[in-house]
């Protein structure tokens, strides 16, 4: 899969989502892998320069909430920076709530995607991660087409997103 920003625009200057994997996993500190970054960093976009998301919040980077100010224009590293914490905060979240240090790094990481993508407390209760936490694995990476809503509409873009991950989350699984 190319690694190249999909979301360029009239909204701002975009960057490039594999400069800012590069300098994500030159710092070790995510568990999320290569694969599980870009299939976020794709279905994100990275934009240097803040814009509203369609839920109506002010975002920048990838999917940066945090600290997000009109106006602003981020470096590489600032979106990095970022990133890295909110996929730590994604990680945390798996590792609690699906028994995350038990599933295999594919699985991991696409449980982290759809995480950051849906966040925390919807995906806590969830029955994926229930899944996860009993060890169905193949069950839980199946649930992934369920979430493709936004309100009561389907939206194409996580119709093609949650397939991926759901590729992704079964890649290795037995």
């Amino acid at each position: 899969m190319p690694i190249l920003n999909r979301k360029a625009g009239a909204a701002g200057a975009v960057c490039a989502v594999g400069v800012i994997v590069a300098i994500m996993l030159s710092g070790g500190q995510v568990r999320t892998n290569q694969r599980g970054l870009e299939l976020v960093g794709n279905a994100e976009g990275c934009r240097r320069e803040p814009y509203t998301c369609p839920a109506g919040i002010i975002t920048d980077g990838i999917g940066n909430t945090h600290g997000a100010k009109p106006g602003s224009r981020k470096t590489d590293e600032q979106i990095a920076a970022d990133w890295q914490q909110n996929i730590l905060d994604a990680e945390a979240c798996v590792n609690r709530y699906a028994a995350g240090t038990r599933l295999p790094a594919n699985t991991f990481s696409a449980a982290v995607s759809i995480a950051f993508n849906v966040g925390c407390p919807k995906m806590q209760k969830s029955t994926m991660f229930r899944y996860f936490r009993h060890g169905q694995l193949v069950d839980g990476c199946n649930e992934f087409p369920r979430w493709v809503f936004g309100g009561a509409k389907e939206l194409p873009g996580l119709v093609k997103r949650r397939e991926e991950e759901r590729q992704l989350c079964l890649k290795g699984v037995k």
